[in-house]
């Protein structure tokens, strides 16, 4: 039961709402409040972490393509972003992975790298999928 208080919206009991496309609720007044969900995009996904050999490859790569100083720390977490790269730095970075892993990368999959981690899962997962189909 919702009761309407001033602008407060308020439930005596928990709404549990699966796969709705949009809910409404009435007021006391004769304007109507409207929610319309949306789906949302994937936000993380669980998977197998890379290997330490592949994120430590990778980090060798991203230091020599971004051409940062001595001393620079890149790790799995480190975002490409926060290493000064930019869209065509990253672009670059992936040509560099697809040349050393001997792997072709797709479009899709290299706009969703952004991280030393994500682009090392990505080429396990390219690895393992090429050995898979030998």
């Amino acid at each position: 039961m919702a009761s309407l208080t001033g602008s407060a919206l308020s439930f005596a009991r928990p709404v549990k709402a699966i796969s709705i496309k949009s809910v409404s609720f009435s007021g006391l007044r004769k304007d109507n409040v409207a929610f319309r969900l949306q789906p949302v995009p994937q936000r993380f996904a669980v998977c197998c972490p890379a290997k330490k050999e592949t994120v430590d490859r990778v980090c060798d790569i991203v230091k020599k393509q971004l051409a940062l100083p001595e001393g620079t720390e890149v790790c799995g977490s480190s975002k490409f972003q926060d290493l000064g790269a930019d869209s065509l730095d990253t672009v670059e970075i992936v040509m560099g992975l697809e040349e050393a892993f001997k792997i072709t990368v797709e479009e899709s999959s290299a706009q969703s790298i952004a991280t030393v981690e994500d682009a090392a899962n990505l080429i396990d997962e390219l690895v393992a999928g090429a050995a898979k189909s030998c």
